[in-house]
């Protein structure tokens, strides 16, 4: 753990993977002040039905500083190829040189199970990266940690070959609106291609005043589904009566191929994560 404030860093695949997932954990770490950075390893050239990538690189490089400057972190893309990411040495060395310059307490990046090529080649990637950043001669251009951080697995909903396991579920019902702010600014994939792919585009407004709240609707419609699919679980850890009032949460599994936290850190790199019962 850092001497000073936890540091979160948050590897996705596309700009707009790390909020859309991790949004809300990562407007807590900000609301605490703590450094935070966002990253989509690919350039998001492929992610549109009309705009070229030419076109598209750039603005969803803006779209993503704009969505990261919401909550004041750093948002970077890099130029790895959107539609086309493999899991490569060159990738698992880039993420290498990330984790240690940046020096985060947590990672969250994607499973290896997910519906998406580019997920599972940065989750593969994150995995094989993580031990890799205590090894010397491993990029020895960058100094290697003494310890690798901890790494966790975000939020989805996959159940083949295992659905995620819920080491962590945090309520971020008072997060979401940040959340939505931040999917706002990826205009071109919020309110173009992610509604023509869902074939709603006809509902998007023309008028600038009414698209966060459609946004709004539309993020809460996605993000609603994961605590439908742990209401069990709510119940158990928060009662009956708040079990099921709980609307929107973001809840992680804890990577067994890199640091394991303990009570005290657990708790740190958590902060108000909903307790499991003893």
């Amino acid at each position: 753990m850092s001497k000073n404030e936890p540091r979160l860093l948050i590897l996705g695949a596309h700009p707009d993977d790390a909020e859309f997932h991790g949004g809300g954990l990562a407007t807590i770490y900000r609301q605490l002040e703590r450094p935070v950075k966002l990253i989509s390893v690919t350039d998001g050239a492929a992610g549109h039905h009309e705009r070229s990538p030419a076109e598209l690189i750039p603005l969803r490089r803006a779209e993503a500083a704009a969505a990261g400057a919401v909550i004041g972190a750093t948002y970077e893309t890099w130029k790895f190829p959107d539609g086309g990411l493999e899991p490569t040495l060159e990738l698992r060395h880039r993420i290498i040189r990330e984790i240690r310059e940046f020096r985060p307490d947590l990672v969250l990046t994607h499973r290896t199970c997910d519906y998406h090529p580019d997920h599972r080649s940065v989750g593969q990637c994150v995995q094989d990266a993580s031990y890799m950043v205590t090894v010397p001669h491993v990029v020895p251009d960058v100094p290697a940690l003494r310890k690798d951080p901890v790494v966790a697995y975000l939020p989805d909903l996959f159940t083949r070959p295992a659905p995620l396991r819920a080491d962590v579920i945090m309520d971020i019902s008072a997060q979401m609106q940040t959340v939505a702010k931040m999917l706002a600014c990826h205009r071109s994939q919020v309110f173009e291609w992610l509604a023509y792919e869902a074939d709603i585009l006809h509902t998007v407004p023309d008028d600038e005043s009414e698209r966060l709240a459609w946004v709004e609707s539309w993020a809460a419609g996605h993000i609603r589904l994961r605590a439908d699919r742990l209401r069990d679980e709510l119940v158990v850890r928060c009662g009956e009566i708040r079990g099921r009032e709980i609307e929107f949460i973001e809840m992680f599994e804890i990577s067994e191929y890199a640091q394991q936290p303990d009570q005290e850190s657990f708790r740190q790199l958590f902060p108000s994560a909903l307790e499991a019962p003893s």
